[in-house]
């Protein structure tokens, strides 16, 4: 898969290219990088013109030098779209990459064609969860990276899954290793501050699509149903914890295929 670069200002995002048609933006969580979504992409490429993209301080991207907010990389997305001459695109976000998603559709509704949060939440972090993101930080920062992964990864997956999924779960793993320690904390601290953003959802009229694991243990269910209205799809994927693309990827594809087939038919209208 040929990777390319794009910088804003002093960062450098690593991004892929494919297929050609309706364009598609694929964004991966927390210590995760495009090879989350390895299974999807050649799926979606059939008909549709995909991005995946590494955000700052994961994967193939640079490390930042500065702390960023979740509009930040919300932000380097826009601009990539904008080097492209990419006008308007579906947002397809998992975990983070939701977080990144909802922030975009609120600073840039008009180049929004489609949005779809994939074990993710317009809501912003409970108290628990700030706490957790401060243990995390003090993890990593004492620690380093590779124990915090350890730790983490395992409750991505459904308990149903780990013993099937060994290949998977060690390369969420490896991927998560790249991960910067200044991008992984970033990031913990952009996901702790990132405000509520449920009135965006409330609001949007293009075609919303959200998807949880029946097995999620990082993100309950109500709070990624958090909006009811015509234009918001949900779908639950069986058998799966917060990594449905590793996990179920031919359901999950099937599930994208259909909710992006609906969003073409949408701008046609």
């Amino acid at each position: 898969m040929e990777r390319y670069t794009h910088n804003v200002g002093d960062n450098m995002i690593s991004y892929t290219d494919q297929g050609v048609g309706h364009c598609v933006v694929l964004i991966h969580g927390f210590c995760g990088d495009s090879h989350y979504w390895k299974y999807i992409v050649p799926q979606l490429a059939k008909k549709n013109r995909v991005l995946t993209v590494d955000l700052r301080g994961h994967g193939d991207s640079s490390t930042p030098k500065d702390d960023f907010e979740i509009t930040d990389l919300a932000e380097d997305i826009a601009s990539l779209l904008s080097s492209l001459r990419i006008e308007r695109a579906t947002l397809i976000g998992h975990s983070l990459g939701g977080y990144i998603s909802m922030a975009f559709a609120e600073k840039f509704p008009d180049k929004l064609c489609g949005l779809s949060l994939v074990h993710s939440t317009a809501l912003p972090d409970t108290a628990e969860a700030k706490v957790n993101r401060d243990h995390g930080i003090e993890r990593i920062t004492n620690s380093g990276i590779k124990p915090f992964i350890d730790e983490l990864v395992p409750k991505l997956f459904s308990k149903n899954n780990n013993e099937e999924l060994d290949y998977q779960l060690k390369l969420v793993k490896n991927i998560g290793y790249k991960t910067s320690e200044f991008g992984a904390i970033g990031a913990l601290n952009a996901m702790k501050h990132r405000p509520d953003r449920n009135v965006v959802l409330e609001e949007l009229k293009v075609p919303i699509l959200l998807v949880v694991g029946r097995d999620d243990g990082v993100i309950p269910h109500d709070r990624t149903f958090s909006v009811d209205k015509p234009n918001i799809h949900r779908s639950i994927i069986e058998n799966s914890g917060h990594m449905s693309m590793l996990e179920q990827p031919d359901k999950l594809s099937e599930v994208l295929q259909v909710f992006l087939e609906g969003v073409i038919d949408s701008k046609m209208k």
